[in-house]
């Protein structure tokens, strides 16, 4: 049963004051009282238009939205967030869809698929590109399939948000944010969404070619801490192929014209020798990062069996207001009987 008192919706917004008001209404309007719009310092109104609309609202004291939603959670005091952008391309009246699992304990992070539901002009055939391969890369490398890494439709328990470790200052954060739930662990569910197209009017923050090499960017930088035997293999899978290379060339050279070449010969033994390097020191991190992971599931099996141990030992609650409990009870006599 979802109790939307304990849920804050949280939205970042970058001059959105053409559709903030109507999301901010929506919201309310099923039930979500407790809203806070962390403003990037928009210049065309948007602040005021989600004060009027009755969201509190705070300006952000850095730049970028990932900077924003860091301030943003250290400020929330529900034990839940639900995340959305603010230009009514997603549905408030979805939202008991996303927070439900939260409520259920089946997970403490949940993401809305976008393409499970995406209307007709809602993202442009270049952004539908670049968003499947960036899911395809996310899930070769860190080996889960979230579906719609990029949903700026989330929820999450204030809890799992402060166990990651999050640095991404712009768009990077919904990517980084994936890729943080995998490395510790924490369970994480995808759900269907509707997608539709920004209201007329409003232009959108994305620069699709610099923002996806950045996110693509993030996605390898972040393999070095869950998936090191990618990152640190990859570069030396292609430091030994170029070596092979420069060998073959080397080889050839002798057998046909009978030109030796020392130098290239050196280079090619150098690239060889630092690629495999690299695939060692990736298969011993690997091991390091799995051996971690590990420990860190048996502490937290742990610490919910504490604390289930110290459920159950709890004295049980009065029946009412006043109650007493008859085995501590004496019996008195009337002494004038």
């Amino acid at each position: 049963m979802v109790d939307r008192e304990q849920v804050c919706v949280l939205i970042p917004t970058y001059n959105e004051a053409t559709a903030v008001g109507d999301v901010i209404e929506r919201f309310r309007a099923v039930g979500y009282e407790n809203i806070l719009v962390i403003d990037g310092g928009s210049t065309d109104g948007t602040r005021e238009v989600a004060t009027d609309a009755g969201a509190r609202v705070v300006q952000q004291s850095g730049d970028g939205k990932g900077q924003a939603v860091r301030e943003a959670v250290g400020l929330v005091e529900a034990p839940y967030v639900l995340m959305i952008d603010g230009d009514a391309t997603y549905r408030p009246e979805q939202a008991d869809r996303l927070v439900g699992p939260l409520f259920d304990g089946v997970a403490d992070h949940v993401i809305g698929d976008r393409f499970a539901d995406m209307q007709p002009g809602a993202m442009s055939r270049l952004n539908q590109s670049g968003n499947r391969i960036i899911n395809r890369v996310f899930s070769v490398v860190h080996g889960r399939d979230l579906q719609d890494i990029l949903s700026g439709y989330r929820a999450f328990t204030t809890d799992s948000f402060e166990r990651l470790s999050l640095s991404a200052d712009g768009f990077g954060i919904e990517t980084e944010l994936a890729v943080e739930c995998v490395r510790h662990d924490i369970v994480t569910t995808v759900v269907p969404v509707t997608y539709e197209p920004r209201p007329e009017g409003s232009e959108t923050n994305l620069r699709p070619f610099r923002d996806g090499g950045n996110i693509l960017i993030t996605l390898y930088r972040l393999a070095k801490k869950n998936n090191p035997i990618f990152y640190f293999g990859s570069v030396g899978f292609l430091s030994g192929l170029v070596g092979f290379v420069l060998a073959g060339f080397v080889a050839f050279s002798w057998v046909v014209y009978g030109i030796s070449r020392e130098v290239i010969a050196l280079a090619s033994g150098v690239a060889i020798l630092f690629g495999l390097q690299l695939v060692m020191f990736g298969v011993l991190s690997d091991l390091i990062v799995t051996a971690n992971r590990q420990q860190r599931q048996q502490f937290q099996r742990i610490e919910r069996r504490i604390e289930e141990l110290d459920r159950d030992d709890s004295p049980p609650e009065p029946d009412g207001p006043g109650a007493v409990d008859t085995d501590d009870t004496v019996s008195v006599t009337d002494e004038s009987e």
